[in-house]
């Protein structure tokens, strides 16, 4: 006996629609904030960006201008087709629920604490300025733009001449949120050069610039400052009475601040007798070592808690040169 079976359908309230599919995925599906970094594996690299797996339900999508802190011409130089690596959510969803992501935005956060670590550090850096302006020269550190003002380039050559020329730099401000790294070239060697320095060391130095308060000594590249109150015992009302721009001196160094870049010289400490600078500067010059010999010991002698005979030295005067930018820059 055949049974035949009703090949009529019928439709089965299963209590299950196409959203309530579409919220269980949402249930499941990671949520995705601008500012989160996420793990994306690249799915198809394209002529001016690529498509990147991150676990959405649309693939993400990254601009080639977004995909490192340098200038690329193709995404082939930075990604590679399956490369999984951290993306930085640059961009909300758009209308189509595609987010847009960056890796730029994750290099540059990285080198802004790399330069902060090395402004901590008081490290020296090298760069190659790639160009010059009105101002300055710019240069890239760890990736980021910096500035190194005229002031602080310590060059007689054209700023124009410096391009593709790597200097030896110090930082002199880090600013994340004004977007301002500025560099100094006139620090860095201003350290190296004090480093081979020692306080009570009778150096050759010309006179490249004169001020009221003092005047501007030139050692080997470096200026220092041979203050007013240190050319003589004998008062003195200004320091073109002793110099002339261009002179050749020997001085003493009294105080080294490499923090500051700041050198302190003497004439005064190097006077057989009181005013011989005013008087007579060539006896000075004569006898300047046997004189800085004295005050080496006298310095010794002090820091020892020994008495001595010889009067004290006065200490130098403070003068905030980070103020004068034009006395002390090499012309």
């Amino acid at each position: 006996m055949i049974r035949m079976v009703n090949q009529e359908t019928t439709d089965i309230d299963v209590g299950f629609t196409h959203e309530d599919f579409a919220a269980l995925l949402d249930k499941y599906d990671y949520h995705f904030s601008p500012g989160d970094v996420v793990a994306g594996t690249v799915f198809s690299l394209e002529p001016r960006g690529a498509l990147i797996d991150i676990g959405a339900k649309t693939a993400a999508y990254i601009p080639i201008q977004e995909m490192s802190i340098n200038r690329i011409d193709s995404p082939e130089e930075v990604l590679q087709s399956n490369e999984t690596r951290e993306f930085f959510i640059l961009a909300d969803e758009n209308e189509d629920g595609q987010l847009t992501l960056s890796i730029r935005r994750i290099e540059y956060m990285r080198a802004w604490e790399r330069v902060r670590q090395l402004q901590a550090e008081d490290a020296t850096v090298r760069s190659m300025v790639f160009a010059t302006n009105r101002g300055g020269a710019l240069v890239r550190i760890e990736g980021l733009r910096g500035f190194i003002p005229g002031s602080h380039i310590s060059t007689r050559k054209p700023k124009e001449d410096l391009v593709g020329e790597e200097l030896p730099l110090k930082f002199l401000e880090v600013d994340e949120e004004r977007n301002r790294l500025v560099l100094s070239h006139r620090r860095a060697l201003v350290e190296r050069k004090m480093n081979k320095l020692e306080v009570g060391e009778v150096v050759i130095g010309t006179v490249r610039g004169i001020k009221p308060y003092g005047a501007f000594i030139d050692i080997g590249g470096v200026s220092g400052l041979l203050h007013i109150s240190e050319i003589s015992h004998d008062h003195i009302d200004t320091p073109h009475s002793v110099f002339n721009v261009n002179d050749e001196v020997k001085v003493m160094i009294i105080d080294l601040d490499s923090d500051r870049g700041r050198i302190s010289l003497s004439t005064k400490q190097l006077e057989p007798e009181p005013g011989d600078m005013v008087k007579n500067p060539q006896v000075v010059y004569d006898k300047a070592e046997e004189m800085a010999a004295k005050y080496r010991e006298q310095v010794l002698a002090q820091q020892q808690g020994k008495s001595m005979t010889l009067a004290e030295p006065e200490p130098p005067l403070e003068v905030d040169v980070e103020d004068l930018p034009s006395a002390i820059d090499e012309e």
